[in-house]
């Protein structure tokens, strides 16, 4: 009996047609608008939130009576008071009574229902912010599974005295809410380091991967020698 595989026949794949002039062409315009759209959103988003900061800050403080009509009464005067506000409360809470009277604020406000969500979902959404200032650097584990790998963030590292083995505490966050994630206590060994930059990061999480860094360096790089084994460097395709 002959192999199966000759009974079947060879199917021809159609030639795909060279594209028009025209169709490079809205292939190109449309290529660089949206990457001139997701280039300036950030900015955009930043100026409207700004501008309506500002504007509720002025609207609360040009209207004080000892404002209206003054020298000092322009746009962005609200701004400023905030920051001085923002700057006065920061030197109250360093104290150890502001710190009291802070955490007695929020023992209070987590006891109403409605304001206690409020409250924890703002706190996350702060955590979030200035989580870069609490991630040491960006690596790579094998994540879910073997041979596949997921981005994460260093945020503690822990050492055996007995044994001269250490672990790295990985932060593996979801896409596109990195306040949610995964955790994971990964050894030094198998941590696979990158270039990647915590900002550069948190772009490609908000983004769901839509915002690549230009190139990505991987490898290995073992605590007990001096040498490290290049992965490779994955650089963003071409439009």
């Amino acid at each position: 009996m002959g192999n199966s595989d000759d009974l079947i026949p060879e199917i021809e794949k159609p030639e795909e047609p060279e594209p028009s002039l025209w169709a490079k062409f809205e292939g190109h315009v449309q290529g660089k608008t949206l990457a001139g759209l997701f280039e300036l959103v950030p900015l955009i988003v930043t100026v409207v939130v700004l501008v309506v900061i500002i504007g509720y800050a002025d609207s609360a403080v040009r209207g004080l009576p000892f404002v209206k009509d003054e020298p000092w009464d322009f746009w962005g005067v609200g701004m400023i008071v905030a920051v001085v506000v923002f700057y006065l409360v920061g030197l109250i809470i360093a104290t150890r009574i502001g710190r009291f009277v802070m955490n007695l604020m929020d023992v209070v406000l987590n006891h109403i229902p409605v304001v206690k969500t409020i409250l924890g979902v703002t706190k996350q959404a702060m955590a979030t912010l200035t989580s870069k200032y609490q991630f040491t650097r960006v690596v790579f584990v094998e994540w879910p599974r073997e041979g596949m790998v997921a981005m994460g963030f260093v945020t503690g590292r822990a050492y055996s005295s007995k044994t001269d083995e250490s672990i790295v505490v990985v932060y593996i966050p979801t896409v596109p809410n990195p306040t949610s994630g995964n955790m994971a206590l990964v050894p030094e060994d198998d941590i696979i380091e990158t270039d990647l930059t915590v900002e550069a990061a948190m772009k490609l999480i908000f983004s769901g991967g839509i915002v690549l860094p230009e190139a990505v360096s991987l490898a290995r790089v073992p605590v007990e020698r001096e040498d490290f084994g290049l992965i490779g460097r994955f650089e963003t395709s071409p439009d």
